[in-house]
């Protein structure tokens, strides 16, 4: 158990321990929740660790054709 401060703005340190404890990493991002009373804090997964983990016999998209289907999308949703 750790004691930390609570600053101004309502921010608090997550000690180092516990952050590899739950595998927390600077710069990523966390789920906080409250449950039962208690502030739960939870690494977000990150999509890019997926990479390469499913097969598809399609080719990829390029960059442009992407941002195109993007636009297109885009317009239709107004």
């Amino acid at each position: 158990m750790y004691t930390v401060s609570i600053t101004s703005q309502g921010q608090i340190s997550i000690p180092a321990p516990i952050m590899r404890m739950i595998n927390l990493r600077k710069n990523h991002k966390a789920l906080v929740s409250i449950k039962e009373g208690k502030i739960m804090v939870e690494p977000v997964g990150d999509i890019l660790a997926l990479k390469g983990s499913l097969r598809t016999t399609k080719r990829r998209l390029s960059g442009r054709k992407l941002h195109d289907l993007f636009a297109a999308a885009s317009i239709k949703g107004r």
